[in-house]
């Protein structure tokens, strides 16, 4: 009798177990079946935010389910990204993020309460966010070597607005490649930035299109270069910064992340229906318009060495032009 119910109580066991099993495969299988939030590091109304409603409304097409943007923005990115490094990684939590938490804090944030490497799944590049340096039209200056020239005959008096980590790093580079003494003024919105460079309180901004694309098609600003290399398809004669001092590129990216240990079924799902809203002409056209350049990865790997290569970059560009981590 013993051994009978031995047997039984194993095979109960058994099932159950199959059972499950087969329970969580399919559940699994049936990702997504509940919204899904994609966290924003800065404010409604800034470019990563305006992308990551783009993208996400397109994206939560594919996936059959909403995807809803949550702006979660303070401490320079800080906040919103430790709260995705603690988030349940299920797929159901999203991080649309840049440079600044993943290339810039690690050298820039003495206590950093996050691993942009450990603590993270990457999914995929959306793309970059050109910025640009433009300078009050009271600068005599139609080039980035005539700006240069007037800032070394003019020590101390040019100033630049720093309200983000791509501006400061940009500038900072840019005024130690081309050894000049011109005076960093924080900011803590580019909004704010983009006002007081207007109105001549600061004379030069390295600005992201996305914010400041309308401004930069006006009068009341003069736009001297763009930070990468490569250029800017949206601003096609415009030239790099790099043109004329040689090695000068900094391109502020922008992708898509979800927590650490995320299934690898579910990662490539995403990152499948991500492939197909970035190569929909459409999608690319409406983010054209606020400034964004579209420019994937094709896979989670890929992807994952970029923003590895990117940290170690980053982090060679805040030594070289020696900025203190606060």
């Amino acid at each position: 009798m013993q051994r009978r119910q031995w047997w039984a109580t194993l095979a109960l066991t058994a099932i159950a177990t199959v059972t499950t099993a087969a329970y969580a495969s399919a559940a699994q299988g049936s990702y997504p079946n509940a919204p899904i939030t994609m966290i924003v590091p800065f404010a409604a109304g800034s470019g990563t935010d305006a992308v990551a409603r783009a993208v996400g409304q397109k994206l939560g097409e594919r996936l059959q389910q909403p995807v809803i943007v949550d702006n979660r923005a303070g401490a320079n990115a800080q906040i919103a990204a430790g709260l995705v490094a603690k988030a349940k990684p299920d797929g159901y939590t999203l991080f649309m993020t840049t440079n600044t938490s993943h290339s810039a804090n690690p050298w820039l944030v003495k206590s950093l309460k996050y691993d942009p490497i450990k603590d993270f799944t990457p999914i995929a590049r959306v793309g970059e966010l050109p910025f640009a340096l433009a300078v009050h039209p009271s600068v005599p200056a139609d080039s980035v070597q005539a700006l240069i020239d007037y800032a070394k005959a003019n020590p101390g008096k040019l100033s630049y607005a720093t309200p983000n980590s791509t501006s400061l790093v940009a500038s900072e580079t840019l005024r130690f490649l081309s050894k000049t003494d011109i005076v960093g003024v924080p900011y803590k919105s580019s909004p704010q930035a983009l006002t007081d460079l207007m109105g001549n309180q600061v004379q030069m901004y390295v600005v992201d299109l996305g914010s400041g694309w309308s401004m930069l098609k006006t009068d009341r600003v003069r736009t001297l270069a763009v930070t990468a290399a490569k250029g800017s398809k949206i601003l096609p004669n415009v030239p790099p910064i790099g043109k004329t001092l040689s090695g000068f590129d900094i391109t502020s990216w922008n992708g898509i992340f979800a927590p650490a240990g995320t299934p690898p079924e579910v990662v490539n799902k995403i990152n499948g229906a991500l492939q197909a809203v970035l190569a929909d002409e459409a999608v690319q056209k409406q983010l054209e318009q606020i400034g964004f350049e579209v420019w994937p990865t094709k896979t989670p790997q890929e992807f994952t060495q970029y923003v590895s290569e990117q940290l170690a970059y980053w982090g060679r560009l805040v030594k070289q032009a020696d900025i203190p981590a606060q």
